[in-house]
């Protein structure tokens, strides 16, 4: 069962004590002290002084033994779980067994990664990558989704008022008649009548520059562009540049992919008809500025973007599936069982669904220290996270709260504020071993303890993220 809540959880916390005696004279109750090894459970037998009850993998006297079989060690590949085929065994014979492979694994013992794109699961273009158990599309604008399936092609509201006058700002404006004439970005809106209908910039202004604020991180796929006349002369913009930014303060001119120069624009030909240029890659940000670069005797220009929001994206960003790698994955400890080396719950463990003895990630400690961190290598915008538990060797563990933090540069991080109190945003779920719990609409940086398994959905988008811990 998967439980969706917004981004905030608690973290349970347990300890786990082994008790370990040395074999000695008892007095009274034999399992007084546990002679039993490994996690075994002594109890009193009947006609005999004592019996160890071993956990899975275990056997002998005072489950001092490793136990065989056909399943241990593992002979599946990928994470699939074996089963023995009989229900019976005497001593230590076993009879054949079977390995349940996970989605996009076949063969005898699922070493085989089915090529998930050969049913071109892509479309309108896009191409197809296919991973270990899964495949990723790249969309061509303006496509989304993970088929490639849905258009994000809206208009944003320049033209039809959706975009309000105090949104649009520009570097400069200029005054015509004697100043009478204000020609401000306000006008800037495609298709706009009457005498002064447009944005032109001063006359001295060498660096002019337009620019939009959605006051939310928003996808833009495309622009038309279109100029005006004044005075009867005709002015447009023959070329520009574009850019983005997530903070108003930073911005990024856009580039195609491989690019090392500047991605300049094709403009309008005259003031009246419009040009559109698409976005592939697709951008990402809340500022989007238009940097004139050849203007016909004035930079003046009429305008709509075109784009869609990002609320709702919620394609998986490759936990699971392996496309973020076991190094983009980091913890502050990792737990070792009974300090064994082979039982290490690393930290790129911790992806959803992993199978095993050891499959998720453990933090060594239960202070408010301890963080799990994945570091996505490009600008990502992040809208949700599936958590996960484990069992410890039979001990059902997991993580019931935790907060959620993002950085810029891996640094400095700010933990997600609650909306309305504006402090550390932090619920509670139960999350036990195989129930999911699935989070929406906050940036990443986690703070859990303890059994974490975990996948994270979005798309891209400026931002890196972390996930790191402190227990509620």
């Amino acid at each position: 069962m998967k439980n969706q809540i917004r981004f905030a959880f608690s973290i349970p916390l347990f300890v786990v004590c082994f008790l370990v005696g040395a074999i000695s004279t008892v007095n009274g109750d034999y399992c007084e002290v546990n002679v039993c090894s490994n996690g075994g459970i002594c109890v009193t037998g009947a006609g005999a002084t004592f019996i160890c009850i071993c956990p899975d993998g275990y056997t002998g006297d005072t489950c001092n033994d490793t136990e065989a079989g056909p399943c241990n060690p593992n002979p599946c590949k990928n994470d699939a779980i074996c089963e023995v085929t009989g229900q019976s065994r005497r001593g230590d014979v076993f009879s054949e067994y079977i390995c349940k492979c996970q989605d996009g694994f076949d063969g005898v013992h699922c070493q085989n990664n089915v090529n998930d794109c050969a049913g071109q699961p892509c479309k309108n273009g896009g191409s197809c990558r296919d991973l270990n158990g899964d495949f990723n599309c790249r969309c061509p604008s303006p496509y989304v989704g993970k088929h490639c399936q849905l258009r994000c092609i809206s208009l944003l509201g320049m033209e039809g008022g959706g975009i309000a006058e105090s949104q649009i700002s520009a570097s400069s404006v200029h005054y015509g008649i004697l100043g009478l004439q204000r020609w401000g970005p306000e006008l800037a809106r495609l298709h706009n009548k009457g005498l002064v209908n447009a944005w032109t910039s001063a006359s001295h202004d060498r660096n002019p520059w337009i620019e939009i604020n959605m006051q939310r991180k928003m996808r833009f796929t495309g622009i038309v562009t279109q100029g005006a006349s004044r005075m009867g002369s005709a002015e447009f913009i023959k070329a520009f540049k574009v850019a983005s930014s997530l903070d108003g303060r930073t911005y990024t001119v856009y580039r195609l992919d491989g690019q090392k120069k500047d991605n300049v624009f094709v403009g309008n030909v005259d003031n009246d008809s419009t040009k559109t240029n698409l976005f592939d890659p697709p951008i990402i940000g809340q500022y989007f500025r238009i940097i004139p670069v050849v203007c016909r005797k004035a930079c003046t220009l009429r305008m709509e973007l075109v784009g869609c929001e990002l609320n709702g994206c919620s394609e998986p960003m490759g936990m699971k599936s392996r496309l973020l790698s076991d190094r983009q994955i980091s913890a502050s400890s990792v737990h070792r069982t009974w300090g064994i080396e082979a039982f290490t719950w690393q930290s790129h463990y911790a992806r959803l669904d992993k199978q095993g003895k050891t499959n998720a990630w453990t933090a060594a400690t239960t202070n408010r220290s301890e963080w799990l961190q994945v570091d996505l290598e490009s600008p990502k915008r992040i809208t949700g996270i599936i958590t996960q538990g484990a069992k410890d060797f039979g001990a059902v563990q997991f993580v019931s709260a935790f907060k959620v933090a993002y950085s810029d540069d891996g640094q400095s991080w700010s933990v997600v504020k609650d909306d309305v109190t504006s402090t550390d945003k932090v619920g509670g779920q139960i999350c036990p071993s195989k129930v999911v719990c699935s989070q929406r609409g906050v940036p990443p940086k986690i703070q859990p303890n303890m059994v974490f398994t975990l996948t994270l959905s979005g798309v891209d988008s400026p931002t890196v993220c972390i996930l790191s811990g402190t227990s509620i």
